[in-house]
């Protein structure tokens, strides 16, 4: 570091100050005293990981937690997030963050779908300043630039990045290339699951459940090259019978059939405006996409979770929750010829009539 002045000692109280002081400044859109209040912490001697990790991260964390409660929208998430973002921008240029490469090199990507990139920014320049010399290549990456990318760089390793459990297939294509050309692969976000269990099956070398303990891990011990032949698509023995193909195939013809039935299975629907009635077929193109890749992992559960988070979004919106049960239903019905399928709608459905939704109209 160029500074002399030792990075003051992290302190809990501290961060949670700096925490919410930057929490007013994003969620008012006020950029300048964002930006003022990182330099400053900086200036005053906070090293530049706990700015990072200790402060911005945990502020976009309440702002996705402040979105699902829906007392900020959609453009004010956005706006928090662009805040958030230069911040971590100002912390990257500050002279206290400047570091020599000392170790490795990392290219550090989101999987191609996965447009949350800030997670991924925040690991990237964690790794900066631990050593790393770092390819950060942002949101949203193809696999096949992936690739050529580290064809070109000889990449030490990948940390890859995925908050949405929909782009697990595109990452077990991603995590199968990288490997096949002998670089290991780190993957982090919630798309993983809880303690990475979905990392573990699709073959990852790594997972981390955050920048920090990404950072650690590596620093740690390097992770293996792997050998030819490391990770084949065989090692998902359920997706012989096709049932994840076609459903994935035939998403827009199912979220159709569904929502032309779904007038007379849940007759509120009749009363909708031209929004409600898009906004209602967005979440059963959700439910179609999130039912897919429940059957590629070959997991309920992930059904089950994702349709409990839509059910507590939804009533956060004044929608009842058990609007949900009659589009599962509806959807069973248009797959009875696939079996896994079936369990997975059926397991979600039980899940809902039993959860605590009073303002839903469950157990009232």
């Amino acid at each position: 570091m160029s500074t002399s002045t030792p990075p003051r000692p992290y302190r809990p109280e501290h961060a949670e100050q700096a925490a919410e002081l930057l929490w007013n400044a994003v969620s008012t859109a006020d950029e300048y005293a964002a930006t003022e209040l990182v330099l400053r912490l900086l200036d005053e001697g906070t090293a530049p990981e706990s700015v990072l990790l200790d402060v911005i991260a945990v502020v976009q964390g309440r702002v996705g937690e402040e979105w699902a409660a829906n007392r900020i929208s959609v453009a004010q998430e956005h706006a928090a997030t662009a805040i958030n973002d230069r911040a971590v921008a100002a912390v990257s240029v500050h002279p206290s963050a400047r570091t020599t490469a000392t170790r490795g090199r990392i290219t550090v990507a989101c999987v191609d779908g996965e447009w949350h990139g800030l997670p991924a920014r925040l690991l990237a320049e964690t790794l900066k300043l631990r050593g790393w010399r770092v390819d950060y290549l942002g949101a949203q990456v193809p696999t096949p630039h992936l690739i050529a990318h580290l064809h070109s760089t000889r990449a030490d390793a990948v940390a890859l990045s995925s908050s949405i459990a929909t782009r697990l297939p595109t990452a077990h294509a991603a995590i199968t290339a990288c490997q096949a050309i002998g670089v290991p692969v780190l993957v982090g976000g919630a798309a993983f699951g809880p303690a990475g269990r979905y990392a573990t099956l699709l073959g990852a070398d790594a997972w981390a459940p955050d920048a920090r303990t990404a950072a650690d891990h590596l620093a740690e011990r390097a992770l293996p090259r792997p050998q030819p032949g490391h990770q084949q698509f065989d090692d998902l023995p359920h997706l012989a019978d096709q049932e994840y193909t076609m459903v994935a195939r035939n998403s827009a013809s199912l979220v159709r059939s569904v929502f032309t039935a779904l007038e007379d299975a849940f007759p509120a629907m009749r009363s909708y405006s031209d929004l409600q009635r898009e906004r209602t077929g967005e979440d059963l193109a959700h439910i179609v996409e999130f039912l897919a890749t429940a059957l590629y992992l070959g997991d309920e559960e992930l059904f089950a979770r994702f349709i409990t988070w839509t059910a507590q979004i939804l009533v956060a919106r004044g929608v009842p929750a058990h609007s949900l049960p009659p589009a599962l239903d509806l959807l069973a019905r248009e797959l009875k010829d696939f079996p896994r399928a079936v369990r997975i709608l059926q397991a979600a459905t039980n899940t809902l009539t039993t959860a605590p939704f009073t303002a839903a109209g469950y157990n009232a």
